[in-house]
């Protein structure tokens, strides 16, 4: 029996996947964070204070959009804007305390909402979610913003 192709496995689970992404963010709503904002600000965690160009770049948004949603964050105290010292003209934005306060509590509240969706699988089907986890975070860490804006037509 030969490999199922990529184009076959995603045949099978797309459905799959925008149902549990709509069914998780419905429920994940109760925070006033966007999934957008919630990304933004995991990506300052990890990697420090960086330029809007870089965090357009590395989300796969286009600059407006990133500066819109700091806009919003920095409003309700959770980045900050400083200068860049390696070029006065330049500006970094960093993640506040508040803010990183905030990302831990919205976290473990969008944590609790998923185990509670995995909690209605039954033991063997828990063991296999648990055996795939890697698979997905290896697809995740591959994927990142690389292929989020589309090319360009040549």
């Amino acid at each position: 029996m030969s490999s199922p192709s990529p184009e076959d496995i995603a045949r099978r689970i797309r459905p799959a996947m925008t149902k549990l992404y709509v069914m998780y963010f419905r429920i994940a709503e109760q925070s006033d964070l966007t999934g957008p904002q919630l990304s933004i600000m995991t990506r300052l965690q990890e990697n420090g204070p960086s330029r809007i160009s870089q965090i357009a770049r590395e989300e796969g948004i286009r600059m407006p959009t990133a500066s819109n949603a700091l806009h919003q964050l920095e409003q309700r105290g959770l980045v900050e804007r400083l200068r860049d010292t390696s070029d006065r003209r330049g500006v970094r934005v960093r993640l506040t305390v508040q803010g990183s306060d905030e990302l831990a509590r919205v976290g473990e509240e969008r944590i609790q909402y998923l185990a509670e969706m995995l909690s209605s699988l039954n033991e063997e089907q828990l063991r296999a979610a648990d055996e795939i986890t890697d698979v997905i975070n290896a697809l995740a860490e591959s994927y990142g913003g690389q292929h989020l804006l589309k090319p360009e037509a040549s």
